[in-house]
């Protein structure tokens, strides 16, 4: 069953740049698709099989929409507190545990192997959001939140000592950290030719005055340059985001979805009636927008379509 919350071209749309009405549809609604959780996060689209699966943190469980029955039902509980989640080069799905403290990999067969829980023989703080690049190298980040209490994880001390974005080496498994300049590192995805990596940093949710902005590095190989911050959140924090096929970046905030355009603008605004935590595109010609909304799965159509590739989901 669909919910559609506006049913005219600007109910739930805010238009800051006639660049944004042309990536909107004027015939097309936000719908809660499901309701029913506690915290939503980490959408990632399986266009093979049609579903979408997305996690619901303190509730310890891994949801599936499945897009031809309008369907959601749990797919995977326990999920030791499944955040974000991606797929592979080889489609399979990558998780990040705030319970396991670790980074997972779904093998075809079901199977989970885990690719990081520990730097330097420290355990991971709780991983956050993850992407996976082209070589096959897996990049994440590690804040703190699935330890800072036991609402999503378990209440536990940092034994790294900080928050940082980390690469998984697909030749060897090692960890390596790629920036450390970070409060609490969160969503993060790369460019279409994946020359630049976005990361976003929620550190206002800790520090009064901490950071609540993505920021755009450039790639070479697996080292990062630069860090400029790209754009600053108007309305609560930037946390998980996608990218289209035209360079914006959809990124979540409290009032909904902002859309970015490619020099870091903010030229519109999805309006969702729940703090918005993360988006995937999907849907066979990936112009769904799915958003994972506190309690609820809503999604609205575009007419603009998310990147191909499966490392941002």
């Amino acid at each position: 069953m669909t919910d559609p919350l506006g049913f005219l071209f600007g109910a739930h749309v805010e238009s800051l740049d006639p660049a944004f009405t042309r990536l909107c549809l004027k015939n097309a609604h936000l719908e809660r698709l499901w309701q029913g959780a506690r915290w939503t996060e980490g959408p990632v689209y399986f266009g093979d099989g049609r579903y979408l699966l997305f996690s619901d943190i303190p509730n310890d469980r891994i949801m599936r929409y499945d897009e031809a029955s309008g369907q959601t039902a749990e797919f995977r509980k326990p999920s030791r507190n499944a955040n974000g989640q991606t797929r592979d080069r080889q489609g399979r799905l990558v998780t990040c545990e705030h319970g396991g403290r670790r980074v997972t990999r779904t093998e075809h067969d079901g199977r989970i192997r885990v690719l990081a829980d520990r730097y330097e023989g420290k355990r991971l703080n709780s991983p956050n959001d993850v992407v996976v690049a082209s070589d096959g190298g897996v990049w994440f980040t590690d804040p703190t939140y699935g330890i800072d209490s036991d609402y999503e994880g378990d209440a536990a001390r940092s034994e790294i000592g900080g928050s940082h974005v980390y690469r998984i080496d697909p030749a060897n498994g090692a960890v390596e950290i790629v920036a450390d300049d970070f409060v609490k590192p969160n969503g993060l995805a790369f460019s279409a030719d994946e020359s630049l990596l976005y990361v976003s940093d929620t550190g206002a949710s800790h520090e009064p005055k901490g950071p609540r902005h993505i920021r755009r590095f450039a790639v070479d190989g697996k080292r990062l340059s630069g860090g400029e911050v790209f754009s600053v959140c108007d309305r609560g924090l930037y946390d998980g985001f996608r990218i289209d096929v035209r360079g914006n970046i959809w990124a979540s905030a409290a009032d909904g979805v902002h859309c970015l355009a490619p020099d870091g603008a903010l030229i519109g605004k999805i309006l969702v009636p729940e703090t918005v935590s993360n988006v995937a595109f999907g849907g066979p010609k990936r112009n769904r927008l799915y958003i994972t909304g506190t309690t609820s799965l809503y999604a609205t159509y575009l007419a603009v379509s998310g990147l191909s590739y499966f490392g941002p989901g």
